[in-house]
């Protein structure tokens, strides 16, 4: 059978993050993408000139006509602004009990710009957290939820997992990446087991937009194709890096611009 995964995010309309990095993402990998849009940004590699939430009755519409014809495999959740758009992707979640979710906090985008607002963060951890397989918050966005300063080393890294998961995360994915590192490194914890570390060298590119939809999309396809999780995240930071270390080849915008999802398949 075809593999399919569904994002439900928010549209970038520079096209390099966001549902339209999710639907790139999937079909790099070999899955077929399916969407449900939360909001519209105006977007493109500078920055976001303005967001509009969609509302949440048409976020529940738009899952209840993917999820009643498509057998999706896995379902990553993206951008997620308000609290009333969270308890639908909640009540969705309930409704259909995908077999696989991954959710990437989204909370800042690559420019700097807000994503969501203050009232939604907490009501994100209290509201699914529990209800999905992974979350793959980055440094930024952990000491958020957390309520504490960016982890500065692996040491505060690890007790940041571990502080998710006792937030109520089934399994952390938390993303680091110093700018001043050698390697680019993340730290899965997954309930009842030993942290997992994963290592890449660091690429210095301004071309990054996009990284974390990208990987949280890749993971999971991988799931999708019926990895397990540490295999899933294993697969997907090897496809990311290589995406990464392309990004240069692409000549797309004046500011931050996407990494390569089509690396392997493009003669750029």
């Amino acid at each position: 059978m075809t593999a399919i995964a569904l994002t439900i995010a928010g549209s970038d309309s520079g096209g390099g993050a966001g549902v339209q990095a999710d639907l790139k993402t999937f079909s790099a990998l070999g899955v077929y993408g399916a969407s449900v849009i939360t909001a519209l940004t105006a977007q493109n590699t500078l920055g976001v000139t303005g967001i509009h939430d969609v509302p949440p009755a048409f976020v529940t519409e738009q899952a209840d006509a993917v999820f009643s014809d498509l057998a999706i495999n896995a379902l990553k959740i993206g951008m997620l602004s308000k609290p009333e758009i969270i308890d639908a992707v909640a009540a969705a979640i309930d409704q259909h009990k995908p077999k696989a979710t991954v959710l990437d906090p989204v909370m800042v985008a690559e420019s700097g710009d807000p994503l969501i607002n203050d009232a939604a963060v907490a009501h994100l951890a209290e509201t699914l957290f529990s209800r999905v397989t992974l979350i793959t918050p980055n440094l930024h966005e952990a000491a958020r939820l957390l309520q504490t300063e960016v982890a500065a080393d692996n040491d505060a890294m690890e007790a940041q997992a571990e502080a998710l998961l006792d937030l109520g995360a089934n399994a952390v994915l938390l993303k680091g990446g110093h700018s001043d590192a050698v390697e680019a490194c993340d730290v899965l914890g997954i309930r009842g087991e030993p942290l997992r570390w994963y290592c890449a060298p660091f690429i210095d590119t301004k071309n990054t937009h996009g990284t974390g939809c990208s990987l949280s999309s890749a993971i999971a396809a991988q799931l999708a194709k019926g990895d397990e999780l540490p295999d899933a995240v294993h697969a997907a930071k090897l496809w990311l890096s290589a995406a990464i270390g392309a990004a240069d080849d692409l000549d797309i915008g004046q500011g931050a611009g996407p990494v390569h999802h089509f690396h392997a398949l493009w003669n750029t």
